[in-house]
C-alpha cells in the first residue's frame, strides 16, 4: 500500500512538473515571454528527466523531455507526401513582381485581387502531422513528393507543439519552415572558431544539418525554431474525407494563418494583406530593408493570393503554383578599405591570412574583419594593402571578398608578404608542395598550444567541462599548463589555480573534477583529441576500433600508410600523417606521459568484442526499458546500433528482443503479450559474443 500511495505521488509530481514545463515553453515561443531563466527553465527539464529514468512507467511520448532528444537513429525512413510540397517560382525585379500582380488580376477580367505578403523564411521546409491533436509524424520536403520521417528530430524544437489546444480537426498536416535562430547561429559559429572547427556558413545550411543528425540529442543542441505557414490537409470530424482545400473552414490564407495561431501553432510574425500593386511593392520593400534585425534569415517576401477558392481557377504548373511568388532581394555587397592583412595561427600551425578593413554595416552587422584563405587567394584576387574592396558575407557571420576595385587604386597600396617565420613564435614555417597551407614547424608554438588544447577539451575529444578559451589562455598566461598533458597535474595546484580571477576553491575543485572524469573517456576521444592533420572523429573511431590500444600504434614497420589504408574508409592523406605521426619518438614520449597520468587509450573488453563484430546483430530489432545496472540507455542502445541492429523505441510484433532492467513498466507487459523475447543485460551480452 505505501509503495503504491508513493507511485501516485511520483506520478503526480512527473504530472506537474510536465504542465509547469509546457506552460513556460509556450509563453517563452509563442509569446515572447520569458516568465522563468533559461536556467531554472534547464533545472525543472532535468529534474522530469532524472524522474523519468527512475519511473519508466510513467514514461510518456509526449513529455516535454523528449525535447532533449531521444534515441540515436540508423537511418531515416522515406515519406511520401500526399499533398505535394511545391517549391514557389522566383520574382528577381519589382518589373516581375509587377507582371505577376497583373497577371493574376487578368485572370478575374481586371479586378484587383487581394494578395498576403509575407517573410520568407530561409530555412527547411518540413510537415507536421496530428491525429486527434497530438503529434504523430514530421518530415522534410525531400523533393516535394518524398521526403524523409525526422519526428524525433522535429520533438526537440520547442516550437513544434506536442498537443494542440482549442478546435482542432480528427487529423491536421501543416507545412512550415524550421529555421536557427541568427543569435543562435552566431554563438555556434564562435564557438567552432573557439575550438578550430570549420565555421558553418549560414543558418540555413546549420538548420538543415541539424535537422538530419542521427543523434536527436544533437538536433537539440542547436535550439532551431519554426514557422508554420500553411495548411497542407485535414480531416473533419464530421467528414469522413481528407481534402487539400481548406475552404470549407476558412475563405482566405489570413484566416487559416490566425487559426494555426489558436492551436498553438508559432506563425510567422508578420502577415499583412492588399490589393493595390504600389502597397505590395512599399511592403516588399519595407522588409528589404529591416530583414537584417530579425532574429530569423529571410531571403525574399513571399506573395500569395489571399482568397482560397480563386487558386483553383489560377492553377498551378508541376513545379509550383501559378498563385503565389517570392521576391528574392539580392545579396548585399558593400565596399571597404583594406586597412591590413595579419596572420593567425591556428592549432595545427597554419597560418591563415585575416584582412583588417576599415569597419562597415554590413547584412546587419558591423564588419572589420573578413578571411582571405590563404596566400594562393590573395596572388588570384590580386588584392594589395590599401586596396578599396567588395566585400559581402558568405553567410550571416563570414565576410568574404569578392574583388579590388582596380580603378580606386592610386599607387599608395603596398604588396603582401607571406612572413617565413611564425609571428606566434619567430620559428621557421614551411610549405608543402602540394598543399596551399603555410605551418610553423615549432610543435610548442604558443599560438599552436592555446587552440590545440581547446581542441583537446572540447565536447567531441576530452570533453572537459568548464575548461573554456578564456580559462585555458590564463592557465597558458600563468605558467600552469604548458601542454595538454599538464592538465591531469593540476589537481595538485588547486590553491594557486583557485587564486585566478573568476576561479576560487569551488570552481577549481568542479574543474580538477571534470579533468578526472576525462581520463576515462577512452581511445576514440584520445585519439581524436591529439589533434592529427586530417584525423576527425570518423576516423579516430575507425583506427581505435582497429588497433584497440594505442600502444599498437608504436610500431613504425607495421604502421605504414598502406596498412592503414587497409581500414576501409581510410584514404592516402589520412594514412600518411597518422603513420608520421607515430613515427616521431617525440609523440611517442608525449602518449606516454598520458599513460603514467592515467588516462585511458584502450578499449575495454566489452568494445572490444562490438568492433570484432559489426554486424552480429544485423537485422535485429531492439527495444530497452527500466533501469539498466550495466550501462546507460543510450550506451546500450548504440552498442546495438554499432553492430547492425536498431534500437526502437517502443515494443511491437516486429520487435525481436526486449532488453528489461529494474523497474520495467507497460513495456515489459507488452512485449509478453506480443510474445517478444525478453532478456537481460546478460544475456545481451552473451549475444554479442
Amino acid at each position: 500500500m505505501e509503495n503504491n500511495n508513493n507511485n501516485i505521488s511520483i506520478k503526480a509530481q512527473i504530472k506537474n512538473l510536465r504542465e509547469k514545463i509546457e506552460f513556460y515553453s509556450e509563453k517563452y515561443h509563442g509569446e515572447d515571454d520569458s516568465l522563468i531563466s533559461d536556467y531554472d527553465y534547464d533545472m525543472l527539464v532535468r529534474e522530469l528527466i532524472s524522474l523519468e529514468e527512475e519511473y519508466p512507467e510513467f514514461d510518456d511520448e509526449y513529455s516535454p523531455s523528449k525535447r532533449v532528444g531521444g534515441k540515436i537513429l540508423d537511418k531515416f525512413e522515406k515519406v511520401t507526401h500526399k499533398v505535394k510540397m511545391s517549391s514557389l517560382s522566383n520574382a528577381y525585379s519589382k518589373e516581375e513582381l509587377e507582371e505577376f500582380i497583373e497577371r493574376i488580376n487578368n485572370i478575374f477580367d481586371g479586378e484587383k485581387q487581394e494578395f498576403l505578403v509575407e517573410y520568407k523564411i530561409d530555412g527547411l521546409s518540413v510537415s507536421l502531422e496530428y491525429e486527434n491533436g497530438a503529434f504523430i509524424r514530421g518530415s522534410t520536403r525531400g523533393n516535394g513528393v518524398t521526403g524523409e520521417n525526422i519526428t524525433e528530430n522535429l520533438k526537440t524544437v520547442k516550437s513544434v507543439p506536442f498537443k494542440l489546444t482549442g478546435d482542432f480537426p480528427k487529423y491536421l498536416e501543416v507545412r512550415g519552415e524550421a529555421f536557427m535562430p541568427v543569435g543562435v547561429f552566431r554563438q555556434l559559429n564562435a564557438e567552432r572558431e573557439e575550438q578550430n572547427l570549420p565555421l558553418l556558413a549560414n543558418p540555413r545550411n546549420a538548420a538543415a544539418g541539424s535537422l538530419r543528425q542521427l543523434d536527436p540529442k544533437e538536433t537539440a543542441s542547436r535550439k532551431l525554431d519554426m514557422f508554420v505557414f500553411n495548411i497542407q490537409q485535414t480531416e473533419l470530424e464530421t467528414e469522413n474525407i481528407i481534402t487539400d482545400r481548406i475552404e470549407k473552414k476558412f475563405k482566405t490564407q489570413s484566416e487559416s494563418l490566425d487559426y494555426l495561431k489558436s492551436l498553438g501553432f508559432k506563425t510567422s510574425p508578420l502577415y499583412k494583406t492588399f490589393t493595390e500593386t504600389r502597397d505590395i511593392i512599399g511592403e516588399v520593400d519595407r522588409i528589404g530593408k529591416i530583414r537584417f534585425e530579425l532574429d530569423f534569415e529571410i531571403d525574399g517576401a513571399v506573395i500569395k493570393t489571399n482568397d482560397i477558392a480563386k487558386r483553383d481557377i489560377i492553377g498551378e504548373t508541376s513545379h509550383s503554383p501559378k498563385w503565389s511568388a517570392a521576391y528574392k532581394y539580392p545579396p548585399e555587397i558593400k565596399s571597404s578599405k583594406l586597412l591590413d592583412i595579419i596572420i593567425q595561427v591556428g592549432r595545427t600551425g597554419v597560418l591563415t591570412p585575416n584582412a583588417v578593413l576599415e569597419p562597415v554595416r554590413l547584412a546587419g552587422t558591423v564588419v572589420s574583419r573578413a578571411t582571405l584563405h590563404n596566400i594562393d587567394f590573395i596572388t588570384e584576387k590580386q588584392i594589395k594593402i590599401g586596396d578599396i574592396v567588395k566585400i559581402r558575407k558568405a553567410g550571416e557571420i563570414i565576410p568574404e571578398i569578392l574583388a579590388v576595385e582596380f580603378d580606386k587604386r592610386d599607387g599608395t597600396q603596398k604588396d603582401f608578404v607571406f612572413p617565413d617565420i611564425c609571428p606566434s613564435c619567430s620559428s621557421p614555417v614551411s610549405k608543402d608542395g602540394k598543399d596551399v597551407a603555410v605551418r610553423c614547424v615549432n610543435i610548442s608554438c604558443p599560438a599552436q598550444l592555446e587552440r590545440g588544447i581547446i581542441h583537446f577539451a572540447s565536447k567531441n575529444a576530452m570533453n572537459i567541462e568548464g575548461l573554456g578559451p578564456s580559462l585555458i589562455k590564463q592557465l597558458i598566461d600563468n605558467k600552469f599548463i604548458e601542454s595538454p598533458a599538464d592538465l591531469y597535474l593540476i589537481g595538485d595546484r588547486l590553491g594557486e589555480i583557485s587564486e585566478i580571477p573568476g576561479m576560487g576553491e569551488k570552481s577549481s575543485r568542479k574543474l580538477a573534477d571534470a579533468v578526472e572524469a576525462s581520463k576515462s573517456r577512452g581511445l576514440t576521444a584520445f585519439f581524436y583529441a591529439l589533434g592529427i592533420r586530417h584525423i576527425g572523429e570518423k576516423t579516430s573511431a575507425l583506427i581505435a576500433g582497429r588497433y584497440k590500444d594505442i600502444k599498437n600504434l608504436y610500431s613504425p614497420e607495421i604502421i605504414t600508410p598502406e596498412e592503414l589504408t587497409q581500414i576501409k574508409d581510410i584514404g592516402l592523406e589520412s594514412a600518411k600523417t597518422v603513420a608520421d605521426y607515430f613515427a616521431n619518438p617525440e609523440n611517442i614520449k608525449y602518449i606516454e606521459k598520458f599513460i603514467g597520468l592515467g588516462v585511458k587509450t584502450y578499449i575495454d573488453e566489452t568494445e572490444e568484442d562490438i568492433s570484432e563484430t559489426p554486424d552480429r546483430l544485423d537485422g535485429l530489432k531492439f527495444v530497452v526499458t527500466g533501469t539498466l545496472l550495466k550501462y546507460k540507455r543510450d550506451e546500450i542502445e548504440k552498442i546495438i546500433i554499432k553492430c547492425g541492429g536498431e534500437a526502437a523505441a517502443s515494443v511491437s510484433k516486429k520487435t525481436d528482443y526486449l532488453i528489461a532492467g529494474e523497474n520495467a513498466g507497460s513495456k515489459l507487459e507488452k512485449a509478453k503479450n506480443l510474445g517478444v523475447k525478453i532478456i537481460s543485460e546478460d544475456e545481451f551480452e552473451e549475444l554479442l559474443k
